[in-house]
């Protein structure tokens, strides 16, 4: 995935993904293991937040399709890694906070995803 071409955004816009799409099976561990990388990025990547939480929702039985999200979002990584949460020691610091939900976004059970930032 080094030499990988960029791309501008972790997601395809509207992209609807569900637990049977119809794709053959994706290695279950790699895909657990890739999700679990992800994840950890998330703790200063804030932007690909969302996108990771969506294909957290897959790692019992992953496709190939999940999986092919998942490489977007590290080609989504590769063209922003000059991108991160930097904090500037300032005595008129303000604590901004920003919320967001899709409303019965998921194909499957027509759960939402609700999430958050300081």
């Amino acid at each position: 995935m080094c030499e990988c071409k960029p791309v501008a955004t972790p997601l395809v816009t509207n992209e609807k993904l569900q637990k049977d799409d119809g794709s053959p099976q994706a290695d279950a561990s790699l895909y657990r293991s890739l999700i679990r990388s992800l994840l950890y990025l998330t703790a200063t990547r804030q932007d690909i937040m969302y996108a990771t939480s969506l294909l957290s929702r897959f790692t019992q039985s992953p496709s190939q399709i999940h999986f092919g999200v998942g490489k977007r979002i590290l080609r989504y990584l590769q063209g922003t890694k000059e991108f991160g949460i930097w904090y500037k020691t300032n005595a008129n610091s303000t604590l901004h906070g920003y919320t967001d939900s899709d409303w019965a976004g998921s194909m499957d059970d027509m759960k939402s995803t609700s999430d958050y930032a300081f």
